[in-house]
């Protein structure tokens, strides 16, 4: 008999290729949410430093650790989520400790979302701070936001081209009953090898930072002035750095 369905032979029916996604990235750590707004922002300057990068010994590192805290850090980065746990000054004698753990999961190439859970016990005392976080990163802007029973933290960032990158961020204390509002620009002259940061706040404080490298030496000048309206203050530094 002939093919009566009029269906092609199994070995000529086409193959179809396997739909592979690409896989989803990394959230990163919880501490580095808000790092690019943050980045735009310059940092206060007062005086006059010399600042010499050299990598410290990893056993003056340890010392030094020893010394100022006795803190338990473990994490754990899967393909698309990062975990976290932190036990703060655990005393077994005076039987007090502070747990913080963190967590992200990335839900798309864009979203990611997780949290954070402080826990503080001694006796007598016992407490516990939840926050939940969002990050959405695009093209050319990324937008964070904290939120938890105290307070929230929301930033954004966006960046016009190569030269030009913006930052707004906004910090709410329920504990203060305080919230504040911040705004940055960070623009790179790449001919002069110059980078400028400026921010305004809402606490009428204002300032900005000159950074000049000095090729070909490892060499780098920067000179900033802040000026605090508010509280009639004024801070002015300079420094440099070397390596």
């Amino acid at each position: 008999m002939g093919n009566t369905w009029g269906l092609a032979p199994m070995g000529a029916l086409p193959r179809r290729s396997p739909h592979r996604e690409e896989p989803l990235p990394s959230p990163g750590s919880f501490d580095e949410l808000h790092r690019l707004c943050k980045d735009v922002f310059p940092v206060q300057m007062e005086g006059v430093k010399l600042v010499v990068s050299k990598v410290l010994s990893s056993l003056f590192q340890t010392q030094q650790a020893r010394f100022l805290t006795w803190q338990l850090d473990g994490e754990y980065r899967g393909d698309d989520y990062t975990a976290t746990l932190t036990l703060g000054n655990p005393d077994l004698i005076g039987e007090s400790v502070i747990m913080v753990a963190h967590f992200l999961q990335s839900l798309t190439h864009r979203l990611v979302l997780g949290g954070e859970l402080v826990y503080h016990w001694r006796p007598g005392d016992e407490g516990a701070v939840l926050t939940l976080t969002g990050k959405y990163s695009a093209v050319h802007w990324v937008a964070t936001l904290n939120v938890g029973s105290g307070g929230a933290h929301a930033s954004y960032y966006h960046k016009a081209n190569e030269q030009v990158q913006v930052g707004v961020e906004s910090e709410a204390n329920t504990r203060l009953q305080d919230t504040t509002f911040s705004s940055g620009y960070h623009r790179t002259l790449p001919q002069a090898n110059m980078v400028v940061r400026g921010l305004v706040e809402s606490n009428w404080c204002v300032g900005a930072v000159l950074e000049k490298k000095m090729p070909p030496l490892p060499v780098t000048l920067a000179l900033g002035a802040f000026l605090h309206h508010w509280h009639n203050r004024s801070h002015y530094g300079f420094s440099i750095t070397v390596g």
